[in-house]
């Protein structure tokens, strides 16, 4: 051990004397620290922010408070208050806002980093290296509309997520779930089958070697994936227990893991302190779901009144996405999963409907697939929550209600502190926004023009205020 510490520390030495940017320091926890002195790609380097003159939305509170100033230090919220600077201290950066709204950065709950981008036939023939590429840039883009934390629910983000916390390029903060896990046939299985059998254990497709999905037909298999997962660094676990829209095996009336294979899941993830989160459609993949322990859905989109029911009495989360029509365009019109695109379209406003009726736990994501100009659209996504919630609804979904969400990853959180919210001692992941976004929700829909700056972890990454 004593000479593994000496080698790591020669290494770092002979970095930083060739003149690169230092080694990462690596943390009990498995993950790694930027180097204090190294400010991130793209970003401002400063020790400190002070906004002044700004009209604070908190993350909680569904109405604007009065005009005050924010005291940001390193990477969290100082003080909020008149503040007795007078002038810049070494190191400090003073924005007035002249009234502006400061709120908390976006938290996107459902995102897939590395699929965003490519086109379907682009994400199944491309070299990983390749797809990272472009999913950093996608990253840079997501962070300027205002994302400044995502959910990613299935795919190999770990190395995007190291990179842009250690510094190497801007993006948002990641919580991984890694390979989504799928059964035989199930989504997530994009196999051929020409690719038939299978060994038993043995990953062979493309994509579970690619790390992003990873398929388990027993209960035994299912925890050697999950443990694969949290082994990686996962945040929460991501299955999928119904059909799916974009794989080319699962009808979405099939109900796919077992009850047993699901409670390996739950048992797995809660062993290492976090949850599962469970992709389901149907009433019938939902129901057996939440009766295994799983702690949120993704989608629900055709689920009935009793199965909402279930969710509101069980305490369990539902992650929802006010889905475009556009998104049916990474599908020939001819094909089954345009059709099963458009059912899950069709059913997705009455599960909203649900979803207010019932009171659930409801957070609010995108599910981008396959689409570089939908992605542009993120914003314009959460400004659709206007149909059935009001801004400061749609909003404090979006910020302190997704860190909620965030926060079941227990001990396996990658990121310790407070998520959403603009209070004392809070991560200082900011938004100054031209406009009053409680007011007029599509103010979000045009980041580019109305989010004049952008701070995460206390960095600003974007600042048109002269």
């Amino acid at each position: 051990m004593a000479m593994l510490r000496m080698l790591v520390t020669a290494a770092a030495l002979c970095m930083a004397g060739c003149g690169e940017k230092p080694a990462p320091v690596i943390t009990a926890r498995g993950g790694a620290a930027p180097v204090a002195a190294a400010a991130p790609a793209g970003a401002q380097a400063q020790t400190s922010v002070l906004f002044r003159n700004v009209r604070v939305f908190n993350g909680i509170d569904p109405t604007l408070q009065a005009a005050t100033d924010v005291l940001v230090r390193g990477n969290r919220i100082a003080s909020i208050g008149t503040s007795d600077v007078t002038a810049a201290e070494p190191g400090m950066t003073i924005i007035d806002g002249g009234g502006r709204t400061l709120m908390p950065g976006l938290i996107d709950m459902h995102w897939h980093t590395l699929a965003v981008r490519p086109s379907i036939a682009v994400a199944l023939r491309s070299t990983a290296g390749y797809l990272n590429l472009m999913a950093g840039a996608e990253a840079a883009d997501t962070l300027q509309r205002g994302f400044t934390t995502v959910r990613d629910v299935g795919g190999n983000s770990f190395g995007l997520k190291r990179a842009i916390d250690e510094g190497w390029l801007p993006g948002p903060r990641i919580y991984p779930s890694g390979a989504i896990i799928s059964v035989t046939g199930g989504h997530g299985d994009f196999r051929s089958p020409q690719e038939l059998p299978r060994v038993l254990g043995r990953a062979e497709s493309r994509q579970e070697v690619m790390g992003d999905t990873a398929i388990a037909d027993t209960p035994d298999e299912v925890r050697l994936r999950v443990r694969e997962q949290l082994m990686q660094g996962a945040s929460q676990i991501k299955l999928t227990a119904g059909g799916g829209v974009s794989s080319p095996h699962s009808p979405l009336d099939v109900v796919t893991f077992t009850p047993d294979e699901l409670r390996a899941a739950v048992a797995g993830a809660n062993q290492w302190g976090t949850y599962v989160t469970a992709h389901a459609y149907s009433s019938a993949a939902i129901r057996q779901a939440v009766e295994a322990g799983v702690q949120c859905i993704e989608h629900g989109s055709l689920m009935d009144d009793a199965t909402a029911q279930l969710i509101a009495n069980k305490g369990v989360w539902l992650s929802m996405q006010p889905l475009p029509d556009e998104l049916l365009g990474a599908f020939p019109p001819d094909s089954e999963e345009y059709a099963k695109g458009r059912e899950v379209l069709t059913g997705n406003a009455h599960a909203y409907e649900l979803a207010k009726k019932y009171k659930l736990k409801t957070a609010f994501g995108t599910d981008v697939l396959f689409s570089a100009a939908l992605a542009r659209r993120q914003g314009e996504l959460l400004a659709a929550l206007g149909k059935w919630y009001t801004p400061g609804e749609a909003l404090t979904m979006a910020t302190s209600t997704n860190a909620q969400l965030l926060a079941l990853s227990g001990e396996r959180n990658p990121y310790r502190g407070r998520l959403g919210v603009i209070e004392t001692g809070a991560f200082a992941d900011l938004l100054l926004v031209e406009g009053d976004p409680l007011s007029d929700l599509n103010i979000v829909a045009r980041p580019h023009q109305n989010f004049r700056v952008i701070v995460k972890d206390g960095r600003i990454y974007k600042n048109t205020i002269k």
